[in-house]
């Protein structure tokens, strides 16, 4: 596993419980990341300000692509993606909170999308075949999961040869106060269990990813300058052998 800071928010059990809450509107998603630009599919009930990046815009999605969208919310990013793979293409999201699935289901139904498919589900254990997405995107929900290293193994599992992700994550970069950082986790929730960025990159490289490239980053400035939170939009691939 990757080093992390590790709080109550690093377990699934407490993740389940803040996202569920969310989605029923009982809990404010708290610190907004990221601000979408307008753009085909972006629907604004489904935008619950949870994003840290926004990796559809360098996913160079084609038509007739399967993606999967992991931690995928009210369904936000999953929406984006669809009109641009079109009918013959599929968008399937994962989440861990029924409640998001449900929410997002209801989003999907509103704006008429029909290549969008919600299910529940565990990051570490994804519910998929082997070989059978072309494109895995994510949006600020990695650093919520435990297992980092289980989690980008079962990436690298479900991508096709030659397959690609490009993920959205908050990492810690340098050696920040410890103090910050938990004001940090009080405002913007669960970056407690953001990794440290060398040993974020190390692991998907472990892990057999190659081309490994951050297309995005910028600071977070959640408390002040001094935070040690950045975002990274990473994008690498699936070996062809």
């Amino acid at each position: 596993m990757t080093e992390s800071i590790t709080t109550c928010c690093s377990t699934k059990a407490s993740v389940r419980q803040k996202y569920d809450a969310i989605a029923r509107d009982q809990l404010d998603s708290g610190y907004c990341m990221v601000d979408y630009k307008p753009q085909q599919g972006y629907h604004a009930q489904a935008d619950l300000g949870l994003g840290c990046g926004t990796p559809v815009d360098h996913a160079d999605l084609t038509s007739g692509e399967i993606v999967l969208d992991l931690g995928s919310g009210a369904g936000l990013d999953a929406m984006i993606a669809s009109p641009l793979v079109g009918e013959k293409g599929m968008v399937y999201g994962l989440d861990i909170a029924q409640s998001m699935v449900d929410r997002a289901k209801s989003n999907a139904l509103e704006v008429g999308v029909n290549n969008v498919f919600f299910q529940e589900g565990d990051i570490e254990q994804l519910p998929f075949e082997d070989s059978s997405i072309d494109v895995v995107i994510s949006n600020c929900t990695l650093n919520l999961v435990p297992d980092k290293l289980a989690a980008y193994s079962e990436i690298r599992r479900v991508l096709r040869l030659g397959g690609r992700f490009i993920i959205s994550d908050v990492v810690i970069e340098g050696d920040p106060d410890p103090t910050l950082l938990r004001e940090a986790e009080e405002i913007a929730g669960c970056v407690a269990g953001a990794s440290r960025k060398n040993a974020y990159l190390q692991l998907i490289s472990s892990v057999g990813f190659t081309d490994i490239e951050i297309v995005r980053s910028h600071r977070l400035k959640v408390i002040n300058d001094h935070d040690g939170l950045e975002s990274l939009t990473i994008r690498a691939y699936r070996r062809l052998s």
